[in-house]
């Protein structure tokens, strides 16, 4: 068996987010669909993030096996071929049976974009969050800086539905880095955030915590009160998911040795 790796680009306005649900439109689904028309194999396409509805994607990763001789060029021509025009891959490429887009990767960068215009254009429509209101942006921009290291983000996370399973979720996150970046055109800023894994909203969740310290109703000195509180009800509310993009993925050194990438999938397992 063959293991091709791809690079995929979405956008999530028309899906019911990555994971394949049977009767609707998914992200998965489509890959899916059309990776088992090119080899008539039941192909399973395993991505590294579970996107929600409406979240698009710039570089989500994704790696499915088969039987096929087909270069990866020719995979992603075929798929292209295939696929809706909302979702294009980007990129192929084969790699060695090991290599799992979820397990092995060792990043992920989100950006979620706040246009701040009095108008939204139109081809913005379902692809930024509005809010032409005033923001005190250098408050945000203090308070984005305060979520990097490694702290318990319960007060930042959906609920999974089950009390048990939220009391055995692993909620410590590490943030590598996390601003405010304000676009030249003085029309939009984005909040990006970089670390090794991310809780179910927790992006979205901190933008509604920010523009809520933007809007004056919480301050930056709040943050460190919420991380200890782990009171999802006193933060910010989750803001809607038209603005977040899953920007790319990091992985290891492909001279990274099996042994190496069995303990981290290990480790990732335990975790949850």
């Amino acid at each position: 068996m063959r293991n091709i790796k791809l690079t995929i680009s979405y956008d999530g306005a028309g899906f019911h987010g990555w994971q394949y649900q049977p009767g609707v439109a998914t992200i998965q689904g489509a890959l899916n669909d059309a990776a088992h028309k090119i080899t008539q194999e039941k192909v399973v396409v395993h991505g590294a993030s579970r996107t929600d509805a409406g979240v698009h994607a710039l570089g989500q990763v994704a790696h499915f096996k088969t039987q096929s001789a087909l270069s990866p060029l020719e995979f992603q021509r075929a798929l292209n071929a295939l696929l809706p025009p909302a979702i294009r891959i980007v990129a192929a490429e084969e790699l060695g049976h090991d290599f799992h887009a979820r397990w092995a990767a060792q990043g992920k960068t989100y950006r979620y974009r706040i246009y701040r215009g009095r108008v939204l254009p139109p081809f913005e429509h379902g692809r930024a969050l509005h809010y032409p209101w005033p923001l005190d942006e250098d408050r945000m921009a203090e308070a984005a800086r305060l979520f990097e290291g490694e702290h318990d983000f319960s007060s930042f996370a959906a609920s999974s539905g089950s009390e048990d399973d939220d009391r055995d979720r692993e909620m410590m996150r590490m943030i590598h880095s996390s601003e405010i970046v304000r676009d030249a055109s003085g029309e939009e800023i984005a909040y990006v955030v970089r670390g090794r894994s991310f809780l179910r909203y927790m992006v979205r969740k901190i933008v509604g915590t920010l523009i809520e310290i933007g809007k004056g109703r919480l301050t930056p000195q709040d943050i460190p009160k919420l991380f200890e509180l782990r009171d999802r009800s006193r933060s910010g509310p989750t803001v809607p998911p038209e603005g977040l993009y899953l920007v790319s993925l990091e992985y290891p050194d492909p001279t990274d040795s099996l042994a190496a990438f069995s303990s981290r999938r290990h480790a990732a397992h335990t975790k949850g």
